[in-house]
């Protein structure tokens, strides 16, 4: 790999990094370079390239140069909490420097006099692409950083975007020792700490793409915005090395029970919502062209079924598989468990329904015992798909190795089928349909009540992270009746969000707070309300109980028109998709959500508040 030769990008005395009095730097997590101790009060660009990453706070800056090298600049240990206090920053993210150019100046003497370490580390964040690394300041001494061996297996480097993301988080949360597990969902990382108190929440919320933070169901978990959160994610992987991905046993055990249903259900149902969220999205637009008085012919429509019905024909096989991913089991063998809930030998359960077929009875030991196929069903193959991982693993535990091949999944599917279609099946499905009947009846009371209340509580709910036990429901509304009314009641709670964040922020003079609300602010209109709730409603209190007013209202609204969506998992903007062949009533949802929480946020909140 290429040897490269870095001059120190301002002056004082080089030292080693490993100097450095911060864990992170110093053990070389966030990358290999030097430091600079006594340095003077400017930063000159060190080579020709381009601004990636400069902290509003101007205590760090972000370079890659024109041949790729990734060059972070940190003046100070924790002179993030300075907020730009004594520093003067002399370019923009996104331009493009000189060397020699001045980027950043600050006040030697009175940020060492607020009791601040002035030591600057150098960091290459992308040294993994590169073999010996030399800095060399301007009187000639060099520190030479050669490579570790760990670093010559590292994969390459993502963005320096998510890169500075990253290093900030791991600056303010204790450094990488601090990290008992680490894990992401689609917005938030989310991490389980040694020592609380080493977490520095203001800090981290002033990371350049950090939209907000919150503790809840014990985790940290740190507000970043879809796609993003990915990469900053692997990132933090290449931080801090030997960090497993997630270790759920450790998140689980400090979780309420609520807590832990809830994520069963997240862990279980959201790896599938993507698949029913593109078969919404087909039936929704084949609606829509249906409703402008199109003909399909008949070849054309059958292609259209395929592509709307395949997923909830076999939804219990989608299910089970990953529950068995979920709790440890082998995934193919809950494929196949779950098509045997479905396999065309039983009576379609859509068809029983419809009266075009009868239920089997079997005579087992004298007890009669009615057994149907569970088309659409999600309890009977969740609760099964458990019972499978738990089987099979106890099956492993005495199962001799020579014959665990071919006796485990015999055993596992032999046993799981017996259960499931006598005992766990009709069980289950009863208590399905009981539950279903009544959440039906809740959402389909008059005047549209029952949307008022769900409108009303969904965001608490989401800030108690507990939400994702709605998954099940959604999908069951779908299978069942082909259409998702919680959908319609939602969006206009999501969306009420954004139109409460969105007045806060235009009441807001300040132009660098403005500009951060609105970034906030528009995930919500994606469908995505953790930024605007945490990072501007919830601080503030009061816009964001407007906002619950706004998703009331909009909910009551959505009871009362029957608004139902064709599939899930998109609201707002994107939902728009979901309801073409009832395009007017779902905008005037959306409208009474925004417009609510708007006008009440805008009149009866102040920002000095």
């Amino acid at each position: 790999m290429k040897d490269i030769r870095i001059e120190s990008p301002l002056g004082g005395q080089l030292i080693a990094l490993a100097e450095v009095k911060d864990a992170a730097f110093a053990a070389g997590s966030m990358g290999r370079g030097a430091a600079v101790a006594g340095p003077e009060g400017t930063v000159y660009a060190p080579f020709d390239g381009t601004v990636e990453v400069l902290f509003p706070t101007g205590h760090a800056i972000g370079l890659k140069s024109v041949d790729g090298i990734e060059l972070l600049i940190h003046v100070g240990l924790d002179t993030v909490n300075l907020a730009g206090k004594n520093f003067t920053v002399h370019t923009a993210a996104g331009e493009s420097v000189s060397k020699g150019q001045c980027l950043l100046s600050f006040d030697v003497e009175a940020i060492a006099a607020d009791g601040y370490d002035l030591t600057t580390p150098l960091v290459v964040t992308n040294a993994a692409d590169f073999g010996s690394i030399e800095f060399i300041a301007a009187d000639g001494q060099s520190r030479i950083c050669s490579q570790p061996e760990f670093l010559s297996q590292s994969p390459a480097p993502l963005a320096v975007g998510a890169a500075g993301t990253a290093a900030g988080i791991l600056e303010h949360i204790g450094g990488s020792g601090n990290i008992r597990s680490m894990e992401h969902c689609a917005t938030r990382l989310r991490l389980i700490l040694k020592d609380k108190s080493q977490f520095d929440a203001a800090a981290v919320e002033a990371v350049p793409g950090v939209k907000g933070q919150f503790f809840a169901a014990s985790q940290y978990q740190i507000i970043l915005g879809t796609g993003f959160v990915n990469k900053v994610y692997e990132e933090m992987l290449l931080l801090v090395p030997g960090l497993s991905s997630s270790h759920q046993a450790e998140a689980y055990a400090e979780m309420s029970l609520v807590q832990k249903i809830s994520r069963t259900f997240g862990d279980v149902f959201v790896p599938i919502i993507p698949v029913l969220v593109a078969t919404g999205l087909f039936m929704g637009l084949r609606g829509m062209a249906q409703s402008l008085g199109i003909v399909f012919n008949e070849n054309f429509l059958r292609l259209s079924q395929i592509l709307t019905d395949t997923a909830f024909a076999f939804l219990p096989a989608l299910v089970t598989w990953s529950t068995m991913k979920k709790f440890g089991g082998t995934p193919v063998i809950g494929i196949v468990l779950g098509l045997m809930l479905v396999a065309p030998q039983l009576p379609n359960a859509y068809a029983v329904a419809g009266g075009q077929a009868q239920v089997l009875t079997m005579d087992f030991f004298g007890l009669v015992i009615p057994v149907v196929g569970y088309q659409g069903s999600v309890l009977p193959a969740l609760v099964l798909g458990i019972i499978a991982a738990k089987l099979q693993k106890w099956l492993k535990s005495f199962v001799p190795d020579l014959l665990d091949l071919i006796v485990t999944p015999f055993l596992t599917l032999l046993l799981s089928l017996l259960v499931g279609l006598l005992l766990v099946g009709p069980v289950m499905h009863t208590i399905e349909i009981f539950l279903f009947t009544a959440v039906k009846g809740f959402l389909e009371l008059p005047f549209g009540i029952g949307g008022l209340i769900v409108g009303g509580l969904h965001q608490v709910i989401v800030v108690s992270g507990v939400h994702h036990v709605f998954n099940a429901l959604e999908i069951e509304l779908l299978a069942t009746t082909g259409r998702d009314a919680f959908n319609a009641i939602i969006t206009g709670a999501i969306v009420a969000q954004g139109g409460a964040a969105l007045a806060v922020a235009v009441k807001t003079r300040n132009p660098r707070k403005r500009s951060l609300y609105l970034s906030s602010t528009i995930p919500a209109f994606l469908g995505i309300t953790e930024p605007a709730i945490f990072g501007i409603n919830l601080r503030f209190v009061k816009p964001f109980f407007y906002a619950l007013v706004g998703g009331a209202a909009a909910g009551m609204c959505a009871g009362m028109l029957q608004l139902a969506g064709t599939g899930m998992g998109i609201t707002v903007i994107p939902g728009t998709l979901l309801y073409m062949d009832h395009l007017l009533e779902y905008f005037f949802v959306n409208a009474v959500g925004f417009g609510t929480a708007f006008a009440l946020t805008f009149f009866l909140f102040k920002p000095e508040e």
